[in-house]
């Protein structure tokens, strides 16, 4: 209980000071730390998108802490700097991956001290954070929740691109706090970690992932998504996918209203869905498969004996599952072919 006092004084105050030394841009850039009196079960540790701050993560992790977690939403390296900057003076970003990944170590290091069970989220390049976690310190991560992480970009020649070209990129518009552009150099860092992810995840062990796309999004590559999703499948069966539908209208900035995701209340009832049950991937179509022949969500679950392994967001989790593709899948099966 002592040590524990300690790092949650350190995380509150401590932490906080040597951020305003900086300066940061403003509050919302300040690391979020929502932390209870004692050692929680859980702990949530969340890593923000690629230029923007601790802010994406606030209605999620108010949420979870109020489930009686603890969440940590630590500011990336070099990221919420105030400063004038531009193409002759860009923002400090890193361009080494090492520097994310150290940083993504010691955060883990730190969020185990604060519960039994590490719980880490990620949107975008913080999204590649968490698969890397989810990958290199597969045991110590109970859940991985990716969300639109920057795997790849969302075409072969926006990748060749961050790859091979130095210059600076400005964002044409934003719609929440975040550096006006940056180096493409420090994109690569991130994309090479993506890379990485891509082809470790199919021959190393994997902790369970929730992979949360959108077909609106225009930033990255929903189909490495999907390959994704399927490698850690074959490696851990607590693996889950889901691909919003283009008519939602959902941002690659998912996390918030703020920036563009009506259905930010439901993203976050498919995550606690997905931490707090124990079905397995097979388990969740085996449910979606029933209930297209007219069936309940509760009764299906009864029949197959899986009340246990379901939390109470599973049937709002259910609705977003893409349910006659599960059966066009199964048909074309039995017939010898894939879908």
């Amino acid at each position: 209980m002592t040590d524990y006092i300690t790092v949650k004084t350190l995380l509150e105050t401590e932490l906080r000071q040597q951020e305003r030394a900086y300066p940061l841009m403003g509050e919302a850039f300040h690391s979020l730390m929502l932390l209870h009196r004692k050692p929680t079960e859980r702990v949530c540790l969340c890593f923000h998108g690629f230029t923007a701050g601790p802010y994406q993560f606030e209605p999620l992790g108010r949420r979870f802490f109020n489930a009686g977690y603890n969440v940590v939403v630590p500011l990336l390296p070099g990221h919420g700097r105030a400063g004038n900057w531009g193409k002759d003076n860009p923002p400090p970003l890193p361009e080494d991956p090492k520097e994310y990944l150290q940083f993504a170590v010691q955060w883990l290091n730190l969020a185990q001290r604060l519960g039994h069970r590490v719980v880490v989220c990620g949107l975008s390049g913080g999204g590649t954070l968490a698969a890397w976690l989810a990958l290199e310190r597969a045991t110590a991560i109970e859940r991985a929740i990716l969300f639109a992480p920057y795997l790849s970009g969302s075409s072969k020649v926006i990748d060749l691109f961050v790859q091979h070209v130095d210059t600076f990129f400005s964002w044409t518009k934003t719609v929440a706090p975040s550096y006006a552009g940056f180096d493409i150099a420090a994109l690569r860092a991130i994309l090479d970690i993506g890379q990485h992810c891509l082809k470790r995840v199919r021959q190393s062990p994997v902790a369970p992932t929730f992979t949360i796309s959108s077909e609106s999004d225009k930033a990255v590559s929903n189909l490495d998504h999907k390959r994704f999703f399927e490698a850690a499948l074959k490696q851990q069966p607590l693996t889950w996918y889901n691909r919003f539908d283009k008519v939602l209208d959902i941002p690659h900035t998912m996390m918030t209203e703020q920036e563009g995701n009506r259905y930010q209340n439901l993203l976050i009832v498919m995550t606690q869905a997905f931490v707090e049950s124990k079905l397995t991937w097979i388990e969740v179509e085996e449910i979606a498969y029933y209930m297209t022949k007219g069936r309940t969500f509760r009764s299906v679950v009864a029949d197959l004996g899986l009340e246990a392994k379901v939390s109470k967001d599973m049937p709002a989790m259910m609705t977003m599952v893409d349910k006659w593709a599960i059966v066009v899948s199964r048909e074309l099966s039995s017939k010898g072919r894939r879908y």
